[in-house]
């Protein structure tokens, strides 16, 4: 069938734009064996459309890293969902820690009225969101801004941290996958969110749906199985099922910012992500 291959190398270019041009994973997603795909591979190669390399292909132009000021717009109501949700996570009295990016930007704007709330951020869009609020404590960590995510990065960011404890640490991603963690453009960046993430005992990553198994940059952090991994009703069963398997806890939020149950088997819901939504300020 000339057509199907033609359509289905068409999706592996997109998709290796994308970040994803693993063998295995197009083989499962596409349900063809993986010679299939090596075959697939060869050929665009050949036609100058992918380079191979071990165990997949990449696109041969970089993945362009959009400016904060161009996401701001996108997936609004998914990134408004999250922060509900992780809103109605923070009490009052709380310090916490926030990252740079438009899904914590959306956070920062629910919790104008949280009492004696101290947060703490990387981010511009933070500090503009809670710049107004009478009823929180808004504190910069400093460092060098990064013009396109607005975010601060850099030693003097690093070594504030060390001298600050945190509630609750919510961080930011341009990908997130089972297997490798947060992928960013910088590895500033995911530096700054390892050691972000040390500070406290709770640790949210929030990420909407088109996010989730996305690889398109090379700097990576870990995303350790204690952690919460909040997106949206955009995203598939099918990409958070190696999170949970891993022993992540997910939620997924719906637009009140309500937590939904796994959408897999039948009747399934999974135990780690009903027990989060439990628990309310502590």
């Amino acid at each position: 069938m000339p057509r199907d291959s033609e359509l289905r190398r068409e999706s592996i270019v997109q998709m290796a734009t994308n970040g994803l041009a693993n063998v295995d994973e197009l083989s499962a997603h596409f349900g063809v064996t993986a010679s299939t795909i090596r075959r697939d591979l060869a050929q665009l190669e050949r036609s100058g459309a992918l380079a191979r390399t071990y165990g997949g292909a990449m696109a041969l132009v970089a993945h362009p890293e959009s400016s904060l000021r161009q996401r701001v717009g996108e997936q609004f109501e998914a990134k408004r969902a999250i922060a509900r949700w992780a809103a109605s996570r923070i009490g009052a009295g709380e310090t916490v820690l926030l990252d740079a990016g438009t899904t914590t930007g959306a956070l920062a704007h629910e919790l104008h009225s949280v009492p004696a709330l101290t947060v703490v951020t990387t981010g511009m869009t933070a500090l503009q969101e809670l710049a107004v609020s009478d009823t929180v404590t808004v504190e910069c960590l400093g460092g060098v801004l990064r013009p396109r995510s607005l975010g601060f990065i850099g030693p003097l960011a690093e070594a504030a941290l060390e001298r600050r404890t945190f509630d609750r640490v919510f961080l930011g991603a341009d990908g997130v996958t089972a297997q490798e963690g947060i992928c960013e453009a910088d590895i500033r960046q995911t530096r700054l969110k390892e050691l972000m993430a040390r500070r406290s005992d709770r640790v949210y990553l929030l990420a909407h749906g088109a996010k989730i198994g996305r690889r398109p940059f090379h700097a990576w952090a870990p995303m350790p199985s204690q952690w919460t991994l909040v997106t949206d009703l955009s995203a598939r069963e099918a990409d958070l099922e190696p999170f949970r398997d891993r022993g992540v806890t997910v939620v997924v939020a719906d637009a009140d910012g309500v937590a939904v149950p796994a959408r897999g088997e039948a009747g399934r819901t999974d135990r780690r992500q009903a027990a989060e939504p439990a628990e309310q300020a502590d």
